[in-house]
């Protein structure tokens, strides 16, 4: 019914680091009690408002206080070392017992390259170098690379290894995701890349797995209240940082979604695609037409205190709504 999301963006004007990660993983346990289908923990590096750099270690320790709560993990794949990742995944995999799964990303900021010393010029070739072993690794067998002979052990869990998937927003990236034979998750869509990523499939031998093309207005940020208007005034000063981010990062992009172009809190609401506060009829209307709530119950570094009250309204919400389901007859 809701998946629930965290990058951990704590600007100076927001909650203090140690506050907001602690309420991750509480709201976590707390989501795996009223309908979450999954958390979604995102990765970037080396930004001013502290964007959660090492999604793994959240994961882990999310996955320490749940038992059935799946997990999505955004992995950018240049910034690794694939033995080392390898491990890492194997271990997590074997911690949360199979509920997780990657969504693995080209990287874009010229400034993370250099944070760790690439050239983001290669990122393409990286990706294929660290894909290719890591898809060998996470197999179960060894793999020889370079001559020397590697095994990962333990081993996953999961039979094969997790669910490996491939992000993005263009061809490429569709067909990237077909020739390594992963599923594609975008995170927006141009024409053509569904052909785009069952021809690539097909073509180096895989069947098209899992595809998700969601538009360029997607919400990527919900939030649930009884009064839209005061929440507003709550929330968009926080709503609107995690906004403008994203698009001083994306100049140009209109295909990705969760970029707007907004200048300040007013046109922010008034777009009504990225970021949006909705009432409980509208929360109604999109579970019971099968579609799902994307939280972001700490966007923009949102002090707990305040972020909690709209979390447990969403479960009050879908609560009520089962219950009613459950009397029809």
């Amino acid at each position: 019914m809701f998946t629930i999301r965290f990058d951990m963006r704590a600007p100076s004007f927001g909650a203090a680091t140690t506050d907001l990660y602690a309420a991750a993983i509480d709201m976590s346990a707390w989501a795996e009690q009223h309908g979450c289908v999954a958390a979604i923990l995102c990765e970037h590096h080396g930004s001013e408002d502290g964007y959660l750099p090492a999604p793994l270690m959240l994961a882990s320790a999310i996955a320490a206080r749940t038992e059935r709560l799946l997990l999505n993990v955004v992995v950018i794949v240049p910034f690794y070392d694939p033995v080392r990742l390898a491990e890492d995944i194997a271990v997590l995999d074997i911690l949360c017992n199979g509920r997780a799964s990657y969504v693995f990303g080209l990287g874009y900021r010229p400034e993370e390259f250099d944070h760790f010393g690439l050239e983001r010029s290669r990122r393409g070739a990286l990706a294929d170098e660290n894909l290719a072993l890591l898809r060998s690794l996470l197999s179960g067998r060894p793999a020889v690379h370079d001559g020397r002979r590697i095994t990962v052990s333990p081993p996953p869990c999961t039979d094969g290894g997790p669910m490996l998937m491939w992000g993005g927003a263009s061809l490429a990236a569709a067909r990237r995701a077909g020739r390594y034979g992963l599923g594609l998750l975008a995170n927006g869509s141009v024409s053509g890349m569904r052909e785009a990523y069952e021809a690539a499939s097909r073509e180096h031998g895989h069947e098209p797995g899992a595809m998700l093309l969601p538009p360029p207005d997607t919400p990527t940020v919900t939030f649930l209240a009884d009064d839209v208007d005061a929440a507003w005034e709550e929330l968009g000063t926080y709503l609107l940082h995690d906004a403008r981010m994203y698009a001083q990062w994306n100049p140009g992009n209109s295909a990705s979604a969760g970029i707007s172009a907004a200048r300040d809190v007013e046109e922010l609401r008034n777009a009504y695609t990225s970021h949006r506060i909705i009432d409980t009829t509208e929360a109604i209307e999109i579970v019971s037409g099968g579609g799902f709530l994307n939280l972001s119950p700490l966007c923009g570094g949102i002090p707990p205190e305040i972020a909690w009250p709209y979390l447990r309204r969403v479960g009050d919400v879908l609560a009520n709504l089962t219950t009613t389901r459950g009397s029809n007859p």
